[in-house]
């Protein structure tokens, strides 16, 4: 079991979650070109080690925030708000 700790509830079981994907991803703009599109829909890193990701809390507060999780064993090392850095952030 993982324990994600969400900043409003606290720790909670991992069920109570819904992974929203790479929070590192920037959008680009509305007239960048098909290719730039194409890219940031369906290519995608997969990072070994610490990174930023979006969680739903579906079950609890039904809030977005962000969690850094080892992506090698799980550990979760931060989470904050969405409109918080996480901790060691210097962004």
């Amino acid at each position: 079991m993982m324990l994600i700790p969400c900043p409003w509830c606290g720790p909670r079981n991992q069920i109570e979650f819904s992974y929203g994907g790479d929070a590192t991803l920037k959008r680009p703009a509305a007239k960048a070109p098909e290719a730039t599109w194409c890219d940031y829909v369906y290519l995608r890193d997969n990072p070994c080690g610490p990174h930023d990701e979006l969680w739903f809390h579906g079950a609890g507060c039904r809030s977005w925030f962000k969690v850094r999780r080892d992506t090698r064993t799980h550990d979760i090392l931060a989470s904050a708000r969405i409109d918080e850095p996480l901790a060691g952030d210097s962004r």
